[in-house]
């Protein structure tokens, strides 16, 4: 059994489609189903149902897919251990985040990565379905890290440790009723129209949770994706939008009022598997997150037996 056919057959599984696994691994199609089906004739069994919309797993394949995953992180592991003693890192490090991430400078973080260690290939992908898209992916091992915003109890097989938090101001256009104020509750400003991110997203599960604890109800009008277009749409009068306080520009002819009496802490976490060993590219990330978070998170994490939920 070859390593490169289970690699086929994981991938197809998490895309659920033939034309995206091969542009994921830079491969022509044909190739792709050469290898599945190769490997579906040694192990005489049917892996993938196939349609022309779809692909689905069988039960075989549903069987197979865990174990083909632990073989090739033992393999990525063994590959990590002959490159450390060659004093080299190298492999791939798949990364998924948010689309904002609010203080941290990805670009930068991964900047300094790549010149630290250049034969590693990055892979940054972003959740369309936020957060929790995020954490699916990595428990699925679609993803070696997350960045993400979530609270509570971590689901089974992902661990996540806060890195910092940003509060969330309310935005408004400038001739708002509300732009001169210094704070406000929000009971002042629970009948406007909202401006907000889709169900999923950890800014959005804030926000739900703030109304939720002081018993309102409020009309989300628009749903977006990106911060920047939030704040264009509240430029507009369309909605007014709560947003980290990074959302707003000097000069620009938004106002941003700070928003007291409830919890609109937006929390900014790194997350990772645990059901599977972390390689060394991903620590070789954690470490240097561990230097521009000092003390945020625990040495040997997430290899270590995870709390009841977050750090």
């Amino acid at each position: 059994m070859e390593l490169r056919h289970l690699q086929y057959f994981v991938t197809v599984a998490e895309e659920r489609n033939f034309t995206r696994a091969a542009a994921r691994l830079h491969v022509v199609q044909s190739g792709v189903s050469a290898a599945i089906k190769a490997l579906e004739r040694e192990l005489g069994a049917e892996l993938l149902h196939r349609t022309s919309k779809r692909v689905a797993l069988t039960d075989a394949g549903a069987a197979l897919l865990p174990g083909a995953r632990a073989t090739l992180d033992a393999a990525r592991d063994a590959r990590d251990a002959l490159d450390q003693v060659r004093g080299g890192l190298r492999g791939t490090l798949r990364v998924g985040t948010m689309s904002s991430l609010g203080t941290l400078d990805l670009p930068g973080l991964l900047g300094r990565y790549h010149r630290r260690h250049p034969e590693v290939v990055l892979q940054i992908s972003v959740a369309p379905s936020g957060s929790q898209g995020l954490v699916e992916a990595l428990a699925d091992g679609r993803l070696d890290l997350a960045f993400v915003s979530m609270s509570g109890r971590a689901p089974g097989g992902v661990d996540w440790c806060e890195l910092a938090s940003t509060p969330l101001d309310l935005v408004v256009p400038a001739g708002h009723r509300l732009a001169e104020e210094d704070e406000v509750r929000i009971e002042m400003f629970a009948d406007e129209p909202f401006v907000d991110f889709p169900i999923g997203y950890g800014n959005r599960g804030v926000t739900d949770r703030a109304f939720a604890a002081a018993g309102l109800h409020r009309h989300v009008a628009i749903e977006i994706t990106d911060i920047v277009a939030a704040a264009d749409f509240v430029r507009e009068c369309i909605g007014v939008a709560l947003l980290p306080r990074v959302a707003v520009r000097p000069g620009d002819d938004l106002r941003q009022v700070r928003v007291v009496g409830a919890d609109l802490d937006w929390p900014l976490s790194v997350a990772a598997p645990t059901a599977r060993a972390t390689g060394a590219a991903a620590r070789a990330l954690l470490s240097l997150l561990s230097e521009q978070f000092s003390g945020r998170i625990p040495v040997g994490w997430p290899d270590v037996p995870p709390s009841s939920g977050g750090h």
